[in-house]
């Protein structure tokens, strides 16, 4: 069987393609911006879990035990830091212009 190629097919054809590409337009700015507010949120839940998960739960166990007017200390100084003996001695020395 040989098939012609019409007008009136050509047309439907166009029409379709058309309205199927302004559909298309049309949903896309209705649900792009639900898209993207779930993607961003997804990010930071990601970022969230991988740079502070660990640090918020350690922060969350040490406010559940600390009591009303405690003072507590995040970070105790390193005090291993000794001074070198045989660094030398210090000269003042002024510049001459």
């Amino acid at each position: 069987m040989v098939y012609t190629a019409s007008l009136m097919g050509l047309l439907k054809t166009v029409l379709i393609i058309l309205l199927v590409y302004f559909g298309l337009k049309i949903l896309s700015r209705l649900f792009a911006p639900l898209l993207l507010r779930f993607v961003a949120k997804k990010a930071e839940q990601k970022f969230g879990e991988q740079f502070g998960g660990f640090k918020n739960q350690a922060n969350q166990k040490q406010e559940q035990q600390q009591k009303a007017g405690e003072t507590v200390i995040d970070k105790m100084p390193n005090q291993n830091k000794s001074s070198n003996g045989k660094v030398g001695e210090y000269i003042d020395y002024e510049e001459v212009d």
